[in-house]
């Protein structure tokens, strides 16, 4: 009798972990220094960006107190409007390198190659490096993304730390690792405290994503969720204690509170009320943003124009509320490129991966991007309230990484007729889009003299 040993399958999953081929490390190198290189130049251009969080830094460099809690002024009379985490970082730089434009927008720019390499290690563990290479270029050029992570708003911050705990959560869904998914939830913790609400939108995709696919039993998947959930209200309850329980005569008013109270910021002002259009009624926020218009003319919009003035090119106030909100004008212009094409790659990842394993990775990783770009996008498309297109940064990640798994899901099956018909449907849903989007911007800069917004 003859006894036939046959070799074990060889894996030809690319996001087994193994030895990096040297193309791929040469192309994570250009990728990184390239962003680098593409966000520091000529970084000070802006001069002190936003003059609202301008002032919280320079007070920051000078007082203690105003840095801990974000003061305008460093006598500590009033804080912004928003959490201090964003104050620290250009505060602490100030402190360190001296005040001024280039101690403000570096630690920004250093944040994009955070946010870019973040985001490549995580789609790397799922699709494959190729994969993690293209997310992170999709990222890096994308225009509201470079609009934001040059400039001084918390924004930049935020967006790191959602992308952190997006990798957190994809490394904890490898193994159902309880130390990563506490480890995201103590990183969107300190996401909440760059932008309140706004820095948690992605917590349902994640929590879902680890509920669903984590390769343990449910009892304890919820167990671990819980854990994390714990992580999240420690990491971001310290502040608001610290709020509580140091006496208010002797810390700075919280401004847009209306009892300088931390959780009426949280629920009112930069919470429900914003969603709900109960913050600002005449549309009008408490001073100007940045748009792709500031870039253009070094100035941002008068905070004194009317709503309707401001929303034709793009300012705060008066946007279309609704589905279109995102495809359209200067949101349009700053986050729509490959929108529809990652709304697509991730109805055709769970369509290729719906007889999976439960614990399937690839499929996981479609609700932690998809789920993240659905859940913010329609928060962002329905809101009542004052609203920036450079909000929308916040979904930039998403549509990247839902591209590049998306593509790569469709690459890998290009010998079936889902595989072939699906990444066929991509490239032309991005090109179509993507040739439309440049054609109304380059009309609009031939309508308005060549500026962005007239």
């Amino acid at each position: 009798m003859t006894t036939t040993t046959e070799a074990p399958e060889q894996s030809t999953d690319p996001a087994e972990p193994g030895r990096i081929a040297g193309w791929e490390r040469a192309g994570l190198i250009v990728l990184l220094v390239g962003t680098a290189v593409m966000y520091l130049w000529n970084i000070t251009v802006n001069g002190m960006g936003n003059q609202f969080y301008a002032a919280a830094a320079q007070a920051g460099s000078r007082n203690w107190e105003a840095l801990l809690f974000g003061s305008l002024d460093s006598e500590n009379f009033i804080t912004v409007d928003k959490p201090p985490l964003s104050q620290w970082v250009m505060g602490l730089s100030g402190r360190m390198f001296g005040f001024g434009s280039a101690s403000m927008m570096i630690p920004q720019a250093l944040m994009a190659v955070g946010a870019v390499a973040l985001l490549y290690a995580a789609v790397a563990r799922i699709g494959g490096r190729a994969a993690g290479l293209l997310a992170g270029a999709v990222l890096a050029v994308t225009p509201v993304a470079a609009l934001m992570f040059r400039f001084n708003n918390p924004d930049a911050v935020m967006v790191l730390l959602m992308t952190a705990a997006a990798y957190g959560t994809v490394c904890a869904l490898e193994r159902a690792s309880a130390k990563w998914i506490a480890l995201a939830g103590v990183v969107l913790g300190f996401a909440f405290l760059s932008k309140m609400l706004e820095g948690l939108m992605v917590l349902p995709a994640l929590g879902l994503a680890y509920l669903i696919a984590a390769p343990t039993p449910l009892r304890t998947r919820l167990v671990h969720l819980v854990g994390a959930a714990t992580a999240l209200i420690v990491s971001s309850g310290w502040y608001v204690l610290l709020t509580v329980l140091w006496p208010s005569s002797a810390r700075p008013y919280l401004a847009g509170s209306t009892d300088n109270s931390f959780m009426n910021l949280v629920l009112g002002y930069n919470g429900f009320a914003r969603v709900l259009g109960r913050n600002h009624p005449d549309g009008q926020g408490p001073g100007p943003g940045p748009g792709a218009s500031a870039f253009a003319t070094g100035q941002l919009p008068d905070a004194g124009t009317p709503a309707t003035e401001q929303s034709a090119h793009g300012g705060f106030g008066g946007q279309t509320q609704g589905l279109p909100r995102l495809f359209t004008g200067e949101f349009g212009y700053e986050i729509a490129w490959l929108l529809p094409a990652a709304l697509l790659a991730a109805v055709l990842v769970i369509v290729s991966r719906w007889r999976a394993p439960r614990t399937d990775l690839v499929r996981a990783g479609g609700i932690v991007f998809g789920g993240w770009l659905i859940v913010d996008g329609l928060v962002l498309s329905y809101m009542q309230g004052t609203i920036h297109p450079y909000y929308s940064l916040s979904i930039a990640p998403a549509i990247a990484g839902m591209v590049a798994i998306g593509g790569h899901e469709m690459w890998v099956r290009r010998g079936s007729w889902l595989g072939l018909v699906g990444l066929a449907s991509l490239v032309l849903t991005a090109g179509v889009w993507a040739g439309g989007s440049l054609a109304a911007t380059a009309a609009g800069f031939r309508n308005c003299g060549g500026r962005y917004y007239c």
